[in-house]
């Protein structure tokens, strides 16, 4: 492990170490925060890009308080800002990858990088959305992401990942950018999700679209 010049452990190729002390980080933010309700497919929020996060100060500290607070509370392992009503470019994440190992971050205006044609291999995996309650599909993605944002001090960070966790980071990502994961479906499939959304009631609670 090396140390970041700005005093953030990351590996020897430089991505930030997100596997260290995962349960007392994720506790002390979900403490000092409060849950929110999540917002649902249709809100306006989710569908635009949100605005760059500019301000690194206690309030931008107070949101990813309470987004770790609504991510545990509605038993995701991924929220994006918009999905608690706020347009900043911020997710946080609790999320294992393949082999079960546990990663917790904040990542703020985050860039997905473009892979190289030799690093691009396709995971069909099953997808759900915290704002698409109860509905999941079917839906391609690379099974390798690479991250470049800025933390909660606004210290630049890379952040990588590999199987369930490289959805993660490419789900959360595509959110603060207004994309949806049902906005990579077919219509068809996109219709199937939203029949499933219907059918069921969130296990959590969410913000009704008037």
């Amino acid at each position: 492990m090396a140390e970041h010049e700005t005093g953030q452990r990351v590996d020897d190729e430089g991505f930030v170490v997100d596997t260290e002390d995962c349960e007392e980080r994720e506790r002390t933010h979900r403490e000092r925060g409060t849950a929110r309700p999540i917002t649902v497919v249709g809100n306006p929020v989710l569908h635009r890009e949100c605005r760059d996060v500019t301000e690194f100060d206690g309030e931008l500290a107070k949101l990813v308080d309470d987004m770790f607070a609504s991510q545990r509370a509605a038993e995701g392992v991924g929220l994006a800002a918009n999905q608690i009503g706020v347009d900043l470019k911020v997710f946080v994440y609790d999320c294992p990858d393949d082999e079960g190992v546990r990663h917790v971050g904040v990542v703020c205006n985050p860039v997905l990088e473009e892979l190289p044609a030799e690093r691009r291999v396709l995971d069909d995996s099953n997808e759900g959305c915290l704002s698409v309650p109860g509905a999941y599909a079917s839906l391609a993605r690379p099974d390798y992401a690479v991250v470049r944002g800025q933390d909660a001090e606004g210290r630049p960070i890379t952040v990588r990942g590999t199987g369930y966790f490289a959805r993660c980071l490419q789900h959360e990502t595509d959110h603060l950018y207004g994309r949806l994961y049902i906005d990579r479906l077919s219509k068809r499939e996109r219709k199937d999700v939203l029949r499933q959304m219907a059918e069921n009631t969130p296990r959590y609670e969410t913000v009704p679209n008037d």
